[in-house]
């Protein structure tokens, strides 16, 4: 099946294929073939019936022809039992092409939400991310489901439409009449519905959004009591939601119950002139009988387009939706160039960063070079834009202006898999994964050794922690971890960043959810780590501090001062030390501190 002239025909009235939807009906063609073959053959038998009934009115009644009815029945019942054995295999291809499509469009979807850029899945709620594969079962359902069997069926309407005007032309006319009312109710429910379903799709959407909320911040919720705010908001949300859909089926309803009425109306009118026509003999009563059934294979399938609109409306909206997604620009799929392991220098040179064209810049003319073999503090108010300037390094965001280097090679001309390899990553939410705590240190490298897992788990000191367990490194963490303490995730999520001993290191508050004494070892890890590896974290810790080698202190988007930890924090008036003699010695932050000195120079 080409469905070039199908793309033709709708792309004139304004829905035409989406060019993912051709690609993904293309294969799919033989099998499009066999179901609407069998389609054609199904309904060249539904005229069998009417036909039978014309000749048993005509025939067998009027001249007694006993041998003639037993022919009648046997010839019907076996293509009864023909029509019975075609719609199976119709219903089986059906399925095959359910399954196909199940297959390659759920796919194809999660590939392309692994591959799409940080940046752009940002700026999406969970539940329209979770919505789209709900729009791929829309997809799924409407080409292999009861629409498709409709759609195919209509195709083959002309032929009872012949039909009839061949056995009962006097009411051929009035039948043809009605076709047309039906063609324009049909085109104006389409246009209804899909304007009513767009209103309750955007309602869902948002209720959704509250479910995904709750869902997220359960703990919140219960530990400050706010199922009574929550319910009332979801109460509000649902509402519209439904009023939106009641509106939507109110407007369906009556669209349905006039083609349903409009269906008696052509058997009342089809009835009382061909009556007439009997009675002026220009019509058999055998054809008037057969003209009813055939107008109702014919009006059948218009009278269930008109409720189906909906479905025919979410599948247009849920194709765009995905056309939309699928036309997504993706990170690199595989790196331009193969670069041996780096040193783990980071430069950015002169970076600018925003969320959007409209508001200001979150990071701006950001020119950094850190050292490899270092250990770097970040730290700033809140909003001064230390976690972007994070994503930048780990190439999560492409700059709008400046590069972001690593050893001197711009970053965004690698894939994702190499950066990951080379930079790791610890964020500041320490997000887990259902299974064991093996499983998730090794997360981005299941082929890990024992040895590899227990190192990592050893510097980020919790693999004392993790082998008291009964069940040690086995352990099952739960729901996004929820069976572990803060800490314990947070020592996790260390460990899964250093596995592989990447070069680079990135940190967004390591010690958010440790103690004082656990912040003091992992200073001592970083430390060790930073003799061979590239660290840069964001902190405040005092602990931290006190082992960092420089220390970049950001306001507003800019870098306000940069330089040796000690020396840049003395000079905003941050720190104080003790002792003087000692510029090794302890870091003492102090709190509300108004640091009024210059720019120092990047380290």
């Amino acid at each position: 099946m080409n469905f070039d002239h199908l793309d033709r025909w709708a792309t004139a009235r304004g829905f035409g294929l989406s060019p993912w939807l051709k690609s993904l009906l293309e294969p799919l063609t033989p099998l499009f073939k066999e179901v609407l073959a069998m389609s054609l053959f199904i309904n060249l038998l539904a005229v069998a019936v009417p036909v039978f009934v014309l000749q048993v009115y005509d025939r067998v009644i009027f001249h007694a022809g006993l041998s003639t009815l037993q022919g009648l029945v046997i010839g019907v019942l076996v293509v009864i039992g023909f029509d019975f054995s075609l719609r199976r295999a119709r219903a089986r291809a059906l399925q095959t092409v359910a399954l196909k499509i199940d297959v390659t469009v759920s796919q194809r979807l999660l590939d392309k939400l692994l591959t799409l850029p940080l940046r752009v899945l940002e700026t999406r709620a969970a539940a329209q991310w979770q919505m789209l594969f709900r729009d791929a079962d829309v997809i799924r359902n409407t080409l292999s489901g009861a629409t498709a069997v409709l759609a195919m069926d209509l195709v083959f309407a002309a032929v009872f439409l012949l039909l009839v005007a061949v056995i009962a032309l006097p009411v051929f006319w009035v039948l043809l009449g009605f076709l047309a009312i039906f063609v324009t109710l049909a085109w104006r429910a389409g246009d209804a519905v899909a304007q009513a379903t767009d209103r309750e799709k955007a309602k869902i959407v948002v209720r959704d959004a509250l479910v995904s909320e709750l869902i997220i911040g359960r703990t919140t919720v219960k530990a400050l009591s706010l199922d009574a705010r929550m319910r009332a908001r979801w109460q509000d949300r649902q509402a519209e939601a439904i009023g939106e859909g009641l509106r939507r089926g109110q407007r369906t309803d009556v669209y349905v119950y006039s083609g349903q009425s409009l269906t008696l109306l052509a058997t009342v009118a089809m009835t009382t002139i061909g009556a007439l026509a009997i009675m002026n003999q220009s019509l058999t009563m055998g054809g008037l009988i057969a003209a009813n059934m055939l107008s109702g294979r014919l009006l059948g399938p218009l009278n269930q387009l008109v409720g189906a609109w909906r479905s025919f409306s979410l599948f247009e909206q849920s194709s765009e939706r995905l056309g939309r997604l699928f036309a997504e620009a993706e990170e690199p799929a595989t790196s331009a160039i193969q670069l041996a392991r780096p040193q783990g220098r980071i430069t950015l040179d002169d970076v600018t960063f925003g969320y959007s064209e409209e508001a200001a810049p979150t990071i701006e003319g950001i020119k950094l070079d850190v050292a490899p073999h270092s250990l770097t503090a970040v730290m700033g108010p809140n909003g001064s834009g230390k976690t972007t300037l994070m994503k930048v390094i780990l190439g999560l965001y492409k700059p709008d202006r400046g590069r972001m280097l690593i050893d001197g090679a711009d970053l965004s001309q690698f894939a994702r898999r190499d950066i990951s390899r080379w930079i790791g990553y610890v964020p500041q939410d320490c997000v887990l994964f259902a299974g064991t705590i093996r499983d998730n240190i090794a997360a981005a490298n299941p082929d890990a050794t024992d040895e590899e897992v227990v190192r990592a788990a050893t510097i980020a000191r919790v693999h004392s922690a993790v082998i008291d367990m009964p069940q040690g490194y086995g352990t099952q963490v739960g729901e996004s971890g929820a069976r572990l303490s803060g800490g314990m995730r947070q020592r996790i999520a260390i460990a899964r960043g250093v596995l592989g001993a990447p070069p680079v290191l990135v940190m967004d508050e390591p010690t958010s959810n440790l103690d004082r004494a656990a912040e003091e070892e992992l200073r001592q890890s970083l430390i060790e780590l930073s003799r061979e590896h590239t660290i840069i974290l964001v902190t405040h810790s005092p602990a931290l501090l006190q082992g960092c080698h420089n220390v970049v202190v950001m306001e507003r988007g800019h870098i306000k001062a940069a330089g040796p930890t000690l020396k840049t924090l003395q000079s905003l008036g941050l720190v104080k030390n003790d002792p003087p003699e000692a510029p090794s010695g302890p870091i003492r932050v102090v709190v509300g501190g108004a640091p009024e000195s210059g720019m120092a120079k990047p380290a």
